[in-house]
């Protein structure tokens, strides 16, 4: 291993908040919000923003020495990028689909054209040209209307989440005058080409709550207001079914899902449910010709698949069982063809499909990694007797493969190219199980290069986490860790509790009153990969975003010994305000997920970790925290006060650096260069921290 040329050293005087006693009493109990000022719902406030700004500055003197590095590491990442690139074509209807970036374009170029070779390629939209000089911009979604003439789109300019819908003809390139405002982002065609459905957003929570109509040529204020959802719980989406013959409304909290539907050639006519709402029922289903399918949780912890038709689909005592419930299988979801069904199936973490025919034989497609993240892929077209998978692990790049239904054999279409020496042979991946205190196995995913990789526990150790939500971090490929891995650091994901890694007890035991067991399945599995010899115990760093910031923060707070650096990232970490306060975007979406603090029970039990309630006078690893100030998801007030009662109890030396993007929201820096340079600020930042 080569030695750190680069250190970092505390500079004196960071950026000292004034304090503000707020009282906030519920439940006859009262805490003391010194930081509670920060909150600007409308962001303007001039003590907000030049706290923020100072922040900055602070971060960019302190991290000054670094630069060099940082700059290195993002021409590194730029490096390894293909500048000139295609997807694979994808037919759906008459034309074949895919998008191009050129040279150092930040975004994509989307075509089309009448053969898969594309040899007549028809441009639909250039995102950099859309993007002009905003400084963020991301294409939500394009959608084609039925007779293939006409284009939607949706884009967002500031990073909220807040859509607004453009529409194109395809031929000519005319753009229409209409212009949606306020939505989520999704558009859904009638079959008649004329109408359009959207979700509008509450610009207060930014839920979707309210589903309109549109026809082409009038103004959105004469557009009609066709559902309504008022229990505030529900996200609300649209889509429309596999075989196009209804437009779908999917509502789903954490632990409901509701459907609706409408005629796809009636949409004059009124939604109506398909089903029943029922408290603790998810499903997720979807329409082919004369028969529907049904993913649900009914009598099924794992989930099963069900079938029915349009006369029994509303009464689950006539659904028809397709494949039944298993106790260490979970079924994910499922793909509808013509002539065969593919389940996305995970057993013991890992994922595989088995492909079903029309005489109910089955087919289970094999992966050779130890471990590895696998999906279906792009396959608009039903009546095909092949599909494409999506394919990546820890070393190997992704990977998009068209699939035999019949036999199963497989056809690599395209694998992402890694620039430079990257060599798939110099590294290694595993996957392990670590017992955490309580006696349950956690499943760790790793990769580090071989010839920097001794098991004598002197290697830093880069640690990720998430852990919320049922969302399993799958182990992919990361060009961008290369420049870690190069270096000796082993990286990890901890497929810790609150995620549906080991299925839905998995998620369920990490929720709720149960999320403690996320925090210390993270802090077992830093034990166990030094105490294996995986890492150097002073050489560990952990990383986390959004809920991994959460994970983040209550980590910090409860081992903080075990951890050189911290990365947390849009870190969701004043949870219990939060929660109590109905006025901020998504918290009553959050109820299923960590409990109603207007219950006392769960008051206590969100109190007992919330990262912002526990902090602790206490040395506190070095921490690197960003976030985007037009953050919808999680505001930016939570890191700003999480850091500004950090710097007041702390009692070590070491780094804390704040650096807000003025311009981005959740998802950070838009463009696929400009987003590199967030990776390497925080590989700079504990690659500098490395002793000597």
């Amino acid at each position: 291993m080569s030695s750190n040329s680069y250190s970092l050293s505390l500079l004196a005087h960071p950026p000292v908040a004034k304090k503000q006693p707020q009282q906030l009493t519920t439940h006859q109990q009262t805490r003391t919000d010194n930081y509670y000022w920060m909150r600007d719902d409308e962001r303007e406030n001039e003590d907000v923003l030049a706290h923020l700004n100072a922040e900055n500055d602070y971060c960019d003197k302190q991290l000054a020495d670094i630069k060099p590095l940082r700059e290195q590491l993002f021409n590194e990442l730029k490096d390894r990028i293909v500048k000139d690139d295609n997807t694979v074509p994808v037919k759906d209807g008459q034309y074949w689909y895919h998008a191009e970036v050129r040279g150092d374009d930040e975004y994509a170029r989307h075509y089309r054209s009448s053969s898969i070779e594309a040899r007549d390629k028809t441009l639909l939209l250039d995102v950099n040209q859309l993007a002009g000089d905003y400084e963020f911009y991301e294409l939500g979604e394009v959608a084609i209307s039925p007779d293939e003439q006409l284009l939607a789109y949706s884009e967002d300019t500031e990073g909220r989440r807040i859509y607004t819908v453009r529409f194109k003809n395809i031929a000519s390139g005319e753009m229409f005058s209409d212009v949606l405002e306020n939505t989520e982002g999704q558009v859904v065609w009638a079959n008649d080409n004329k109408t359009v459905f959207y979700v509008k957003k509450d610009l207060q929570t930014l839920l979707g709550f309210q589903v309109y109509r549109h026809v082409l040529g009038t103004q959105q204020a004469d557009d009609v207001l066709v559902y309504e959802e008022q229990d505030k719980s529900f996200f609300m989406g649209l889509g429309k079914s596999r075989d196009e013959s209804l437009i779908i409304i999917d509502l789903a909290t954490t632990e409901t899902n509701d459907t609706w539907v409408l005629d796809a050639n009636n949409p004059d006519g009124e939604f109506s449910a398909l089903m029943p709402r029922e408290e603790g029922h998810e499903f997720d289903v979807d329409k082919l010709g004369d028969t529907f399918y049904i993913v649900t949780n009914w009598q099924a912890k794992n989930f099963r698949l069900m079938t029915a038709t349009q006369s029994t689909i509303a009464d689950k005592s006539l659904w028809q069982e397709h494949t039944p419930h298993r106790e260490n299988v979970l079924l994910e979801g499922v793909e509808i063809f013509n002539d065969y069904l593919i389940l996305t199936e995970r057993e013991l973490g890992q994922t595989r499909f088995v492909v079903v025919d029309q005489q109910a034989e089955r087919l289970t497609l094999e992966f050779d990694d130890p471990c590895y993240y696998a999906a279906i892929a792009m396959n608009p077209e039903p009546n095909v007797s092949s599909a494409r998978i999506y394919y990546s692990s820890l070393t190997t790049p992704g990977s998009l493969y068209d699939v035999d239904l019949k036999t199963g054999n497989k056809t690599l279409l395209k694998q992402q190219q890694v620039l430079g020496n990257f060599n798939p042979e110099h590294y290694r991946s595993e996957r392990l199980m670590v017992t955490a205190r309580d006696g349950e196995q956690v499943p760790v995913s790793l990769v580090y290069r071989i010839d920097k990789f001794n098991k004598d526990g002197t290697n830093p150790l880069l640690q990720y986490g998430y852990g919320a939500y049922g969302i399993t971090i799958d182990p992919s490929f990361s060009s961008s860790s290369l420049s870690l891995l190069d270096r000796g650091f082993v990286y990890a994901i901890a497929h810790i509790r609150g995620g549906e890694m080991l299925g839905r007890h998995w998620y369920e035991q990490g929720k709720k009153q149960f999320k403690q067991n996320s925090f210390s399945d993270f802090i077992d599995v830093t034990q166990a990969l030094t105490k294996q010899g995986y890492a150097h115990p002073e050489k560990v760093f952990a990383s986390g975003g959004s809920a991994g910031g959460l994970l983040m923060g209550a980590v910090v707070n409860q081992a903080p010994e075990l951890y050189l650096g911290i990365g947390c990232h849009v870190p969701f970490l004043d949870v219990l305000t939060t929660m109590l306060d109905e006025s901020i975007p998504l918290t009553t979406n959050e109820y299923d997920e960590w409990g109603n603090p207007n219950d006392p029970a769960f008051y206590d039990v969100i109190q007992a970790y919330s990262p912002y309630d526990n902090i602790k006078s206490q040395a506190y690893p070095n921490i690197l925290v960003t976030t985007g100030f037009h953050d919808s998801q999680v505001q930016y007030w939570e890191p700003m006060k999480w850091v500004a009662k950090l710097r007041e109890l702390k009692t070590d030396d070491n780094i804390l650096v704040f650096k807000t993007d003025m311009d981005a929201g959740h998802g950070g820096a838009s463009g696929r260069f400009k987003s590199l340079e967030e990776k390497a600020l925080e590989m700079a930042f504990f690659i500098a921290l490395l002793p000597n």
